[in-house]
């Protein structure tokens, strides 16, 4: 008879969020223990976290975190950064050796700030031009990766279980106004560090369970803009597909969910007229960014959080509340977990986007 953790999970992966809506600050280890009922969802080859709110006293700079195959790696990016930024500050992150997390790359950070010489030259704006900085490490230099690009958030991950993730980079040492968090299946795709989710650029932090048939069509897609997939697994195309559709061309959170899970055509015939021509609209312009297949994910941003499953609901995803925060994971014992007397617990439809943001200023 095969035991529990001795069979292949299906519906495998597991994501989790928390949120402040007056911008209080939580611990990291409280998204670290949210990920400890669901480890079964995992298999060891990948989790991670994104914090937002965990750098108020350098809040004005780009925090990049990077992985470096070696010294050599990293010396030869740090030469290409300060020929882009003023670094500010440099620094590996600080880690705690547990036997759980092996094989760890160089983990650095860097707080910098555009140069202003390069802006105007290039006449691009400072999320477009660390955008394609992003873009050119990840895809031209060998042993080097950027896992985290924007202001006042990072992210953090690895192989290994998330609960032992969180250890690693010492996560209790951090607060935040809102966390989320991975578990990782790898169904088609490698497990390696920078395979673990979140997918970050600048302040965008996407976690996701469930599987891409779409990938191809959406990557093919993006790249046609200067978006590059480089780190072997579909969940990072949905990260720069969020910051084509939101950052460069202004649609709301509400309209991009209706472009990645749009409605069904027959849905639209029976909208109001209203609804039906902006979901229509939005179906005709972007149809090679609908994303097919079983996904729920949580989508992290400068001042909020978006959960979002498929248009069919076929990965599991709870909302819970209590007081001003707002608990979003695959299982509520992983919300009770946060907060034992959560309240109005509820399973969003498919396709139906829940938006949650900090209030105005306070963080």
């Amino acid at each position: 008879m095969l035991k529990e953790g001795q069979v292949r999970i299906p519906s495998g992966c597991a994501i989790a969020a928390i949120i402040s809506k007056n911008g209080d600050r939580i611990s990291g280890e409280t998204i670290t223990n949210a990920m400890k009922p669901m480890h079964d969802r995992s298999n060891g080859l990948g989790g991670g976290f994104a914090g937002y709110g965990i750098y108020p006293e350098y809040k004005e700079f780009y925090a990049l975190h990077l992985f470096f195959d070696d010294r050599a790696a990293r010396k030869n990016c740090e030469v290409y950064l300060k020929e882009q930024f003023e670094i500010i500050k440099s620094e590996i992150i600080p880690t705690r050796k547990i036997p759980a997390i092996t094989d760890e790359p160089i983990v650095w950070r860097y707080f910098v700030a555009p140069l202003r010489s390069q802006l105007a030259n290039l006449q691009l704006d400072e999320k477009e031009f660390v955008a394609r900085t992003v873009m050119k490490i990840n895809a031209e230099m060998e042993g080097s990766y950027v896992f985290s690009s924007g202001k006042n958030m990072g992210s953090f991950k690895a192989v290994g279980f998330p609960e032992d993730v969180g250890v690693f980079y010492r996560l209790d040492e951090y607060e935040g106004y809102s966390w989320t968090a991975h578990g990782r299946y790898p169904t088609n795709t490698p497990g390696w560090w920078g395979g673990a989710h979140p997918f970050t650029l600048l302040d965008y932090s996407i976690v996701h369970n469930g599987e891409i048939s779409s990938y191809d069509a959406n990557r093919r897609f993006i790249e046609m803009f200067g978006y590059k997939c480089t780190l072997q697994t579909d969940t990072e195309v949905i990260t720069y597909i969020m910051d084509y559709l939101i950052r460069r061309q202004g649609l709301s959170l509400t309209e991009a969910a209706s472009v990645i899970a749009a409605p069904f055509w027959s849905t639209i015939e029976g909208e109001n007229a209203e609804d039906a021509a902006r979901h229509a609209y939005l179906r005709t312009v972007f149809p090679s960014l609908l994303v097919t297949g079983p996904f729920s994910i949580v989508f992290g941003f400068d001042g909020g959080l978006m959960a979002l499953n498929d248009r069919l609901k076929l990965r599991s995803m709870v909302v819970g509340e209590k007081g001003d925060r707002v608990f979003i994971a695959s299982e509520e014992a992983a919300i009770r977990t946060m907060e034992p007397d959560a309240e109005n617990i509820w399973a969003p439809a498919g396709g139906e986007p829940v938006i949650v943001k900090v209030k105005e200023g306070a963080y």
